[in-house]
């Protein structure tokens, strides 16, 4: 079946306004949480080793259609301090109209040699849209992941991707 030119443009045409609908929208967002609840296991071998899995919530700032959204991180934290570790989790966030994202999250935690000689943490990786509901239901997305301490248990998470909604 052959298509005449007209046809195709007409085609051709849907299809760019299709694909224009759906462009990414680059975004950054930031969500400092706080630790709510915790369980930790200490490794008793001296390597200071430890396993956290641990339940954070906080409010995101930013940009985007995750932006001014409660925030709760559900995550599992297994690190050596000194040595590195593999952070991961999911964050939940959810808007005023009830409805909800799931983003899932995996960082590579290397230490490096800090300017004063005391080993520094990078604590970066990557996010992306696993779910959603309502709105959201049809959200995808990835980007870049980076985990800041803000305390002893608090810490704020800065996301930067694209968004498609």
């Amino acid at each position: 079946m052959k298509l005449s030119a007209r046809k195709f443009t007409l085609v051709a045409g849907l299809l760019a306004v299709a694909v224009s609908a759906a462009q990414a929208e680059t975004v950054k967002f930031e969500a400092p949480v706080a630790q709510k609840e915790a369980i930790k296991l200490d490794f008793a071998d001296g390597s200071k080793h430890f396993f956290l899995l641990v339940r954070r919530e906080g409010r995101s700032e930013g940009q985007g259609p995750l932006a001014d959204a409660s925030v709760v991180e559900y995550g599992a934290h297994d690190i050596v301090p000194g040595v590195g570790g593999e952070p991961r989790g999911y964050l939940e966030f959810t808007r005023a109209d009830g409805d909800k994202a799931y983003i899932k999250w995996v960082i590579q935690a290397v230490f490096v040699p800090g300017p004063d000689g005391k080993p520094k943490l990078l604590d970066n990786g990557v996010w992306q849209v696993v779910s959603g509901t309502g709105k959201l239901a049809k959200l995808k997305g990835a980007g870049t992941f980076h985990l800041v301490p803000a305390g002893p248990t608090d810490r704020r998470f800065v996301l930067e991707g694209e968004l498609i909604q």
